[in-house]
């Protein structure tokens, strides 16, 4: 049995990670925003063709441009046994607006996901990261570190730190994200959508919490 799912949490909460675990356990695809989009304009659909517009000007492409993707995207195949909604939505508005198109294609989201992290250790996670120039193998100085500082243990290359990764950086993505989010974290809790889910432990640990919360 598959869902149909919300994934929301802040940046470095590991969303990333445990989606593709439920991506291999319900045989359901994650559906993100930006590769949508990007998809949908390398196809030249109608709605891409529109997209491609705001996105050649840097523009935010609005929200029922976005809506008609989505929903382009929930007709095929593969969602029909459920999906995984990342990075949309992240407006209340753009949420009214997904309950409204899902309603008229027969469909409901059974859950909200929500990956709760302290931010002071979502900063530990994030600003100890290290990329490697060449290979782009990851690092993070407390949790995986290289066996020789600044290499890489697999081309020898300089490690570097992404310019979203330093501290300044991190600290103004997660206070947008705070403001952004609070509202929908509150919109779905009274619909009694929300599930709110501790993202600290080991990787094994929160996908038994997240699959308890689902299936319990």
């Amino acid at each position: 049995m598959g869902y149909n799912l919300i994934l929301l949490g802040p940046p470095g909460a590991g969303k990333g990670t445990q989606a593709k675990l439920l991506i291999e356990r319900y045989q359901i695809p994650q559906i993100s925003t930006g590769d949508i989009l990007r998809q949908a304009v390398n196809e030249m659909t109608p709605s891409g063709v529109s997209t491609k517009k705001y996105m050649d000007v840097g523009a935010l492409v609005p929200d029922d441009l976005v809506i008609d993707i989505i929903k382009d995207r929930l007709l095929k195949p593969d969602s029909a046994n459920g999906f995984i909604l990342d990075g949309f939505p992240r407006t209340v508005a753009q949420a009214d607006a997904l309950s409204i198109m899902l309603h008229k294609a027969g469909k409901s989201i059974d859950h909200v996901i929500s990956m709760t992290v302290d931010y002071e250790e979502l900063l530990k996670r994030v600003i100890g990261r290290l990329t490697c120039r060449e290979c782009g193998r990851g690092y993070h100085l407390v949790y995986d570190p290289p066996a020789i500082a600044g290499k890489c243990t697999v081309c020898s290359s300089e490690l570097y730190q992404r310019d979203d990764d330093r501290e300044d950086t991190m600290r103004a993505r997660l206070m947008t994200y705070e403001t952004q989010t609070a509202p929908l974290t509150d919109y779905y809790s009274s619909l009694s959508l929300l599930r709110p889910v501790n993202g600290l432990g080991s990787i094994p640990e929160i996908n038994d919490s997240i699959v308890r919360l689902l299936e319990g």
